[in-house]
């Protein structure tokens, strides 16, 4: 696979298909002579500071991001989650390709962010970590479990089901992903809804959000034959290591996800003080805000950091005066 050539812009691939099969284990696709199959669980540092995602729009546009970069360049996505913060993600190639998955997507997303927000190119300077992981030691399962179980140690759903920005509802489902197809849009709709010009399969199934389902490009069935059933499936979500992460906090304050929290930041600068932004407050006005979101969302130190984007250590020292 050509990386140099896919990094200055995209062909046309197509999925590829779950045809093949090896003992009980399906394969994204029929392995070749000699071929090792590989596998890397892929995490960007969390960030301390800022948000990947402040609304709904922005985890749309990153779930489609996610689908773009592997619809075009067949790298096989078996598992993801996108938190408001970092990114995980499980996926079948070479260690090489699944370092230029993320760059790739962190070059798409900060462009992105740019356009909508302004924002300088924050994400460039993210650390990844990429740790292999087998089918031979269960240390596959393990990743597919720890990234799906994210929402739940956040305390932001009680189950991973009820997390919409990861792959979980296209696991041992038994209704059919209802939408329609990236076909059906017109050229301009597509653009829209993609926030790219990337050229995708026509049958790609979008759901009724606007985004590309995870059934489109997830080799389902191979994820499937590797857990074998939706009970073991469920063991390894309840035993990882996100899983026993109590679902309160220590000091029994209930949690709210980062986007709730965002979107009433510009509420409270403006019922409070009269102005727009954070940006605008005096240093008073900072620490009445921070006392303000830590009361109303229960939130600590590091998801105020993160929602208003204040230093970690002026956070911590304004909510010492209260």
């Amino acid at each position: 696979m050509n990386l140099n050539g896919m990094k200055n812009g995209f062909s046309h691939l197509s999925r590829p298909s779950n045809a093949g099969f090896r003992g009980r284990i399906y394969l994204a696709e029929p392995p070749k002579d000699g071929e090792v199959l590989e596998f890397f669980f892929v995490s960007t540092d969390h960030l301390s500071k800022g948000v990947w995602f402040r609304d709904d729009q922005d985890y749309k546009v990153g779930m489609n991001y996610i689908a773009i970069i592997a619809l075009c360049s067949g790298i096989k996505v078996l598992a993801f989650i996108l938190m408001s913060n970092h990114v995980h993600l499980v996926l079948q190639c070479s260690r090489a390709e699944a370092g230029w998955f993320m760059n790739e997507l962190k070059r798409r997303y900060s462009e992105y962010l740019n356009r909508r927000y302004g924002t300088d190119d924050f994400l460039r300077l993210i650390k990844v970590d990429i740790q292999k992981v087998s089918l031979e030691d269960e240390s596959l399962e393990r990743a597919v479990a720890y990234t799906l179980m994210n929402c739940v140690a956040a305390n932001i759903c009680l189950t991973a089901a009820d997390y919409p920005w990861s792959s979980v509802r296209a696991y041992f489902t038994i209704a059919a992903p209802k939408g329609g197809r990236v076909g059906d849009l017109s050229k301009s709709a597509r653009r829209k809804m993609l926030h790219s010009k990337a050229v995708i399969p026509d049958d790609t199934l979008i759901c009724e959000d606007g985004y590309i389902l995870p059934e489109a490009f997830i080799p389902v069935k191979f994820v499937e034959s590797i857990f074998r059933t939706p009970k073991r499936l469920n063991y390894f979500l309840m035993n990882s290591s996100k899983a026993k992460q109590r679902l309160v906090r220590e000091d029994g304050l209930p949690s709210f996800a980062d986007s709730v929290v965002i979107a009433a930041v510009a509420d409270l600068c403006r019922s409070l003080f009269r102005k727009v932004r954070v940006d605008n407050l005096n240093e008073v006005e900072k620490t009445e805000l921070v006392k303000q979101v830590r009361r109303r969302f229960s939130a600590d130190a590091h998801q105020i950091s993160r929602v208003l984007s204040l230093p970690y250590s002026d956070v911590t020292r304004m909510m010492e005066a209260f």
